[in-house]
């Protein structure tokens, strides 16, 4: 049983921080007994929870993305979709969130593993969609939101391009027009 907040989680986020710091830094070789080096734990303990430097990469992004963009639940559609894509587009503004998108995409790309452990996130935007859908809002998919919001951000970090302020409103806002739900207040129409 692991103790949340000890030594586990110390470990964890050590080593979490070694692998954002290595790809800041330009490190995209970096194996194992660097991450360890650089986290002050022995490669043993990395390969016993990990098993790799890509695990250790996926682990990151997904506790990142847990941290810093929680599906909300504000009552609406609207108050869910634009207050996600608010978060996402701070966690994407800023630099660790940036370098751990692009090595994610990256390895993405080269191993089809990963999908299965950004399948939760999935689910939980899932959930945030049919609890929408339950209150009589309109249905929205999931590959719309990724389509409309996500990838559009996503993008713009791959191509350095900058995460303007205000940006993942007005994408959802696109997103929310197109499902049938009327502009937010003081915008168009």
């Amino acid at each position: 049983m692991t103790r949340p907040g000890g030594r586990s989680a110390r470990v964890r986020e050590a080593v979490h921080r070694a692998v954002i710091e290595l790809l800041a830094e330009g490190e995209t070789t970096a194996g194992v007994p660097q991450i360890a080096e650089r986290a002050g734990v022995n490669p043993t303990s990395v390969y016993r929870r990990w098993g790799s430097c890509a695990s250790v990469l996926l682990d990151a992004a997904v506790a990142r993305l847990s941290l810093t963009s929680p599906v909300p639940d504000t009552g609406s559609l609207r108050g869910d979709v634009e207050q996600w894509a608010t978060a996402v587009e701070r966690a994407l503004a800023d630099p660790d969130g940036a370098v751990l998108v692009r090595a994610l995409i990256t390895f993405i790309g080269t191993n089809a593993d990963p999908i299965e452990h950004l399948l939760s996130r999935g689910e939980d935007l899932e959930q945030m969609l049919t609890a929408a859908a339950a209150r009589g809002e309109p249905a929205l998919d999931l590959q719309e939101l990724l389509d409309y919001v996500l990838a559009p951000l996503y993008l713009r970090v791959l191509l350095s391009r900058p995460i303007e302020p205000g940006i993942g409103v007005r994408l959802a806002d696109r997103l929310l027009t197109a499902a049938g739900l009327p502009p937010a207040s003081g915008q168009g129409g």
